[in-house]
């Protein structure tokens, strides 16, 4: 890949449906070069397709950020507790006065809410602050 076609993909990430006309004048190529040049990133596989991402207040279902603190001596050993809750996407270890943050999407509130009360109950959590997402405005996760 060259300067023209990383050039071509910064635009494309910024906005996969800008023209072909406003990719061309921004890396100072042809239109047709700029054609042929996504359509080579496509066939290789550098550019593997195109989606719609919706805002968070569009999808349905509930996002949030649980902030665990825990009293054991290591994070692996509470662990376990999120392994077993399958709308748990992502749990990592932190800095601060907290120990893991935990990336919840659920189809409920009150399914939030029964994650919530059960990891209350665990012997090992010692404290539980949630954040409930209202928008998103970046994800570059995929």
């Amino acid at each position: 890949m060259d300067k023209f076609d990383q050039g071509i993909i910064a635009e494309l990430r910024n906005n996969a449906r800008v023209s072909i006309s406003h990719i061309a004048e921004s890396v100072n190529l042809s239109r047709s070069s700029v054609s042929e040049r996504i359509k080579k990133m496509e066939h290789s596989g550098v550019i593997r397709g195109y989606q719609v991402l919706l805002s968070e207040s569009q999808k349905e279902g509930v996002t949030v950020y649980f902030e665990i603190q825990h009293r054991r001596a290591r994070c692996s050993d509470v662990i376990h507790l999120f392994k077993n809750i399958p709308e748990v996407v992502t749990c990592n270890g932190i800095t601060g006065d907290m120990d893991l943050l935990v990336l919840v999407k659920a189809a409920s509130m009150r399914r939030i809410h029964e994650i919530r009360e059960s990891l209350d109950f665990e012997e090992d959590i010692n404290k539980i602050k949630t954040h409930v997402v209202m928008s998103e405005w970046i994800d570059n996760r995929n």
